[in-house]
């Protein structure tokens, strides 16, 4: 399981750190605006997609059941898979059919803002890579039973590659300046115009990434001796199964992207613009838009960026744990399943604390020397900061969706997932409409954020009903000490940042701030974690092909 953790969280890092490249280049090219708001909402929907029936629902119902398959005959097992991968593909086909039937109505027969056709538009071109991106989750799910990491955990950083690329040609190709987009705003959009052929030229470098993902799954895929063909023995026990399991998986295991996509949308519906102007009309009373255009960038950008920790070690450790937790529960082996979730559980809290606060000390200088670049402005810096800092909030309960979702998908109940997702994302939407009037787009990143405590408090109870007290043996232990461990990092960095007060906020006294504050905060947390004997610190130090389940469960159990 280290093994997998550690090359999972490695090209996780690549690819999150040509992530913040990619989004470097938006903000050199585009700016804030609604240039940038409509491709950030047209990418969501078919990113959601891999969410959802990708990586998400179909990958989380599919391992279980593969998994159980594969220990009975590997035969049968390739006939499943392969059943599984050209039923998604044919359902895929047909929703992204559907989508481009609703986009063409919506954008000729129901009257709409040149913006929002704009993003009709994006949207219509990017859906298709809908169907590579799910397919690829789904295979990556095959190749990671077949402990083959290194293919999925690529297919990120491919598509980074022809994002930027495609951004940086749409710019030489369709060059536009932030006063020329300023003027377009106000005519409207139309596909003439340089900066919407920008636009439309990233959109296909989307397509391309898509293609080029699906093909890198390939020759493992055929060294697992999985070899991909279309087959349709749908009517089997274990293909019913997944189907059963998928459904409610839909929302169940992608509640957090949800209620980002949630975030985009409600920012991109209050949000003033040119075109819009700065009232809407209720109940016959005029009402100021609480944002403008560029909050759904803002969202973006705050979300890539407390996504890294969750890329890195949240869902590599959560990958890397599934598998492990699938054959506990198909052995029915519940002390050592509680153990697993157990130690997933103390691991996602004590990356995810630090990391929290550690994002919250660093927001305003590293905004500043990420995005800082052409025409993203000082005067931005600031809409992007608070959303980060609320978002930052939730990190923790993010981590343990991950954890806690899979150890019901392990056990092939996804109807408490379902139930759990469904209260989330209701009270998601609430919050949203009421904290919007308050703090902006920062009151949409604080609803997501409490909400996904919300989930983990629900599942928590229902999972512990379930299997028992030692689903959380330690957890108070490592908690405790883990906030000791944060609170030290927190005064470490802080004494940093109060030395260097007075260095004038500029693109190299940034720099100099997080060169000296990122790792004076990571050697004191490190420090104090060696100092406070907090085991889960094996995730990050344990030697090759060293059993971390056992080391970490040596201590956290010995009592009993």
């Amino acid at each position: 399981m280290v093994k997998g953790f550690r090359q999972i969280a490695l090209l996780t890092a690549v690819s999150r750190i040509l992530g913040f490249i990619r989004d470097t280049v938006y903000a050199w090219v585009f700016g804030l605006g609604t240039l940038l708001d409509a491709w950030n909402i047209a990418f969501k929907i078919p990113n959601l997609g891999r969410r959802l029936f990708g990586e998400g629902a179909a990958s989380a119902s599919f391992i279980p059941v593969y998994s159980e398959e594969l220990n009975k005959s590997p035969a049968d097992a390739a006939r499943l898979a392969n059943s599984v991968i050209s039923a998604l593909f044919v359902v895929l086909t047909g929703i992204v059919l559907l989508g481009e039937v609703i986009i063409l109505l919506l954008r000729n027969y129901y009257y709409t803002s040149s913006e929002t056709r704009l993003a009709l538009n994006l949207t219509a071109v990017t859906l298709p890579y809908m169907i590579m991106i799910c397919l690829v989750g789904v295979i990556a799910g095959l190749l990671n039973v077949h402990r083959h990491f290194a293919a999925p955990a690529i297919a990120p950083i491919i598509m980074n590659l022809c994002i930027i690329a495609g951004a940086l040609a749409a710019s030489f190709m369709f060059p536009v300046s932030m006063k020329d987009k300023a003027a377009i705003s106000a005519a409207g959009y139309t596909f003439d115009q340089p900066a919407v052929k920008q636009l439309f030229t990233l959109a296909v470098a989307i397509l391309i990434a898509g293609a080029v993902e699906f093909a890198v799954q390939l020759p493992p895929l055929y060294k697992a001796g999985a070899g991909l063909r279309f087959a349709w023995h749908i009517y089997t026990k274990p293909f019913k199964k997944i189907l059963t399991l998928m459904l409610p998986m839909v929302i169940g295991l992608s509640v957090t992207q949800i209620n980002t996509l949630a975030d985009d949308l409600i920012a991109w519906w209050f949000s003033a613009s040119v075109e819009k102007g700065k009232f809407f009309t209720l109940f016959g009373n005029q009402i100021l838009y609480p944002m403008e255009r560029g909050s759904v960038s803002c969202l973006n950008f705050a979300q890539h960026l407390y996504q890294l920790p969750l890329g890195i070690f949240g869902i590599s450790l959560a990958t890397a744990l599934f598998p492990v937790m699938s054959r506990y529960a198909a052995r029915k082996e519940n002390g050592n399943l509680c153990k697993t979730i157990s130690l997933g559980m103390r691991g996602s809290l004590f990356i995810a604390l630090p990391c929290s606060v550690g994002l919250m000390m660093i927001a305003h200088p590293f905004i500043s020397v990420w995005l800082k670049h052409g025409n993203f402005q000082a005067k931005d810096i600031p809409y992007v900061t608070w959303p980060l800092i609320f978002y930052s909030v939730g990190i923790t309960g993010y981590f343990m969706q991950h954890i806690i979702t899979r150890a019901f998908y392990s056990l092939q109940d996804s109807k408490m997932p379902l139930r759990s997702g469904l209260i989330a994302v209701t009270v998601n939407f609430i919050l949203n409409l009421v904290l919007i009037w308050f703090l902006r787009a920062g009151g949409l990143a604080l609803s997501t954020s409490l909400c996904s405590y919300l989930q983990v408090a629900i599942l928590l109870i229902a999972l512990h009903k379930r299997l028992g007290g030692e689903l959380l043996c330690g957890f108070w232990k490592t908690l405790l000490k883990t906030s000791a461990a944060t609170a030290a990092m927190a005064a470490a960095g802080g004494l940093i940042l109060f030395l260097l007060r007075n260095f004038p906020s500029e693109h190299r006294f940034d720099i100099l701030r997080l060169a000296l504050v990122i790792p004076v905060s990571a050697g004191a947390y490190l420090l104090a974690s060696k100092l406070l004997n907090i085991q889960e610190i094996a995730l990050l130090t344990a030697k090759k092909g060293q059993n971390i389940e056992d080391t970490l469960a040596q201590d956290q159990f010995k009592d009993q």
